[in-house]
């Protein structure tokens, strides 16, 4: 019997540590329960084509992983075998290392929760860069724990769940035997000997030496759809394998003379052009998704004036954003710069030269400016707006310096400027610039915490079994946009003005339809014209962010060679045009009546014809034979041409 005892202290280090992890293997699976829970209305899409086998691997592998990069210090307190381990005090400062880090895994977890619905992707390392400079956090995240309660509540009983269920070996060994010592010595080299090879294995995903380790997009072969792999994955792990990743490399799929022949992102206009100096006004509202338009669907929507202003301007059948957060809005708006993998500029590439609407217009005499209501500097917006070659950055400084407004009276207490009396501002401002100019404008109103003035309580207000919160901030902020262009009428430089309209990215869908694939991309895209040299239409093609630079610039008779992922859309049939996303590691190229599902790894993964298919059910991989094919080398070589001008400092035309 003693000697019995004797063997179990001997291991009772090693038994404690596995029913430990195991624990917390229980509680990832919580707290992907209640993130589905949460998410409920977008993730439970599909789950009767979903394989439960499948899908429980995927969330094993990924969940391994993480529990193991997380707790490898813990591992090495537990396991490490040195016999005064076994003190009281060492196993009491390797229980709080095992409760803290694990803690912080549980809020992490919980807290992606709630940005899901903003983002439709786990968090990755990115977020500490995109909101650095940012004074609110604080504010945001009381509102939100105020809001998701019962996530808190769960998030307090998971971890006192960690604390009085963790395993704490039993007393302190004490080897005064020198066999004693030989044997527990023994025991524990082997097992910390055993336990390295199972932890690189895990942390990389399998133990072949062909297995190379899985990184975001691997959590795709496990479900049907992009959007399902935030189920997959966690979001300690999204975390920790995106931190100083290498974003941009080229696949090298064609030789370079072939790529050029398939994509180029070069612009280059014919000698016989003439320039329009005609200002340009961009509109890009946040978080204004097509779904609340009803201009766009058969239901009667949320914004009167928006369906007005589009009756009266071109736009388009399929109109996608070519990212999901507002970082991922600006460098596709007002530089054709998709988003792919990461936002660009919190990638290394943002240090490379790059240009767009305003620096390419600045280059023929055009004065241009950038307004955002917010504190200077929010959201990296002034700094882009600097690089990207706007002369003029207009925010909340300059707001509160006219003495024309009421200043910080204005402000919405959390992020920025009231929309309507910063839309005044901004017409207001734009006379006293010298034409031909060109402007943007980021509204802020339509946001978390999805309020309105206190003067527009009573009119502006959640309606009974609505669910969606954002509806009383659209219709306010579609007001808003209404007195801008009463007043934007009465100004000197409207009649020669163009003006593009379109949303960041889309938030909030509550609309079925608007919870697919292209549903959650589905941003208003429209340009009118008031003096009607472009014709008001609704034409039956593709159109995305992207392509507003190239369509814009090709307008004006913008007469020199310039980088843009678009295309024009002026002067592209409409069976041409085409759209391109990344999302959960996979690109979602749309072109004609199909949609392409490429991975990062370089395999078609499934095609779908969207107009009959809208909700991808129906995967046609290897039924639609050219179609597949020509596809499949065209996003290719777009892939490669952004990779390759990422990497080599190309996203401008240099003058010879």
């Amino acid at each position: 019997m003693k000697r019995l005892q004797l063997k179990k202290s001997f291991i009772s280090s090693p038994i404690a540590f596995i029913h430990n992890l195991a624990l917390v293997y229980i509680v990832y699976g919580l707290c992907r329960l209640a993130y589905l829970s949460e998410n409920w209305s977008v993730l439970s899409e599909g789950f009767d084509t979903l394989s439960f086998w499948e899908a429980f691997k995927g969330c094993w592998m990924f969940d391994t992983s993480a529990i193991l990069y997380t707790n490898v210090l813990y591992a090495i307190l537990m396991l490490i075998p040195l016999h005064f381990k076994e003190t009281n005090w060492w196993q009491t400062m390797a229980k709080w290392v095992y409760v803290v880090v694990n803690s912080l895994c549980i809020i992490a977890n919980l807290a992606d929760a709630v940005y899901f619905q903003y983002t439709g992707r786990r968090t990755t390392s990115s977020v500490f860069q995109e909101f650095s400079n940012e004074g609110n956090i604080s504010d945001v995240i009381s509102v939100e724990l105020l809001r998701h309660w019962y996530l808190v509540l769960v998030g307090i009983v998971l971890i006192v769940g960690l604390v009085v269920l963790y395993a704490k070996p039993k007393g302190e060994l004490k080897l005064r035997m020198l066999k004693s010592r030989f044997i527990y010595y023994a025991i524990h080299l082997v097992c910390f000997g055993l336990y390295i090879p199972i932890m690189i294995a895990g942390m990389r995903g399998g133990a072949t030496t062909a297995v190379r380790p899985i990184t975001i997009s691997n959590a795709n072969q496990y479900v049907n759809r992009p959007a399902e792999a935030a189920l997959i994955l966690n979001t300690p792990f999204s975390m920790i394998r995106t931190i100083n990743k290498n974003v941009f490399a080229d696949p090298k799929f064609f030789p370079r003379e072939e790529l050029d022949t398939i994509y180029s992102p070069v612009h280059t206009p014919a000698d016989s052009v003439v320039i329009k100096k005609k200002n340009v006004v961009v509109l890009i509202m946040e978080s204004y998704g097509r779904e609340y338009i009803g201009a766009y669907n058969d239901y009667k929507g949320w914004t009167p004036f928006t369906d007005s202003l589009i009756r009266k301007s071109l736009t388009f059948d399929l109109t996608i954003a070519n990212g999901r957060k507002s970082i991922d809005g600006m460098p596709s708006i007002l530089s054709s710069i998709p988003r792919f993998i990461e936002p660009f500029f919190l990638t290394p590439a943002s240090m490379n030269e790059v240009s767009g609407l305003a620096g390419e217009l600045s280059k023929v005499g055009y004065e241009s400016a950038f307004f955002h209501g917010a504190e200077n500097g929010s959201m990296g917006f002034e700094a882009f707006a600097k690089t990207t070659g706007y002369q003029h950055y207009l925010g909340r400084t300059e707001y509160n310096q006219d003495k024309r407004f009421n200043g910080d009276k204005d402000f919405d207490g959390m992020w920025a400027i009231w929309d309507e009396e910063f839309l005044q501002f901004y017409a207001l401002k734009m006379s006293e610039m010298k034409e031909p100019f060109i402007t943007s404008v980021f509204t802020a109103s339509s946001h978390h915490p999805y309020a309105v003035p206190e003067r527009y309580k009573d009119i502006y207000k959640d309606e009974p079994g609505d669910g969606n919160i954002m509806h009383k901030c659209i219709r306010y902020v579609d007001n808003a946009l209404r007195l801008f262009f009463e007043t934007a009428e009465k100004q000197p430089w409207y009649e020669n003005t163009i003006f593009v309209l379109t949303a960041d990215h889309t938030n909030m869908n509550s609309e079925p339809m608007y919870q697919t694939e292209l549903g959650v991309c589905s941003v208003p895209i429209l340009i009118f014209d008031p003096s009607g040299d472009i014709q008001p239409e609704r034409r039956h093609c593709i159109a995305q962010q992207i392509d507003i630079m190239p369509t814009v610039l090709n307008y004006l008779g913008y007469n020199k060679p310039y980088v843009a992922f678009g295309q024009d859309l002026l002067h592209t049939d409409d069976q041409d045009t085409w759209a391109i996303t990344n999302d959960n590691g996979l690109y979602h190229y749309v072109k004609g009546d199909y949609v392409l599902l490429f991975t990062e790894s370089g395999q078609t993964k499934a095609i779908y014809n969207y107009k009959k298919d809208w909700y991808l059910k129906k995967n046609l991989l290897g039924k639609t034979g050219k179609v597949e094919q020509q596809m499949e080398r065209e996003v290719k070589g777009l892939i490669q041409s952004y990779m390759e001008r990422m990497t080599e400092d190309q996203l401008i035309v240099k003058e010879k």
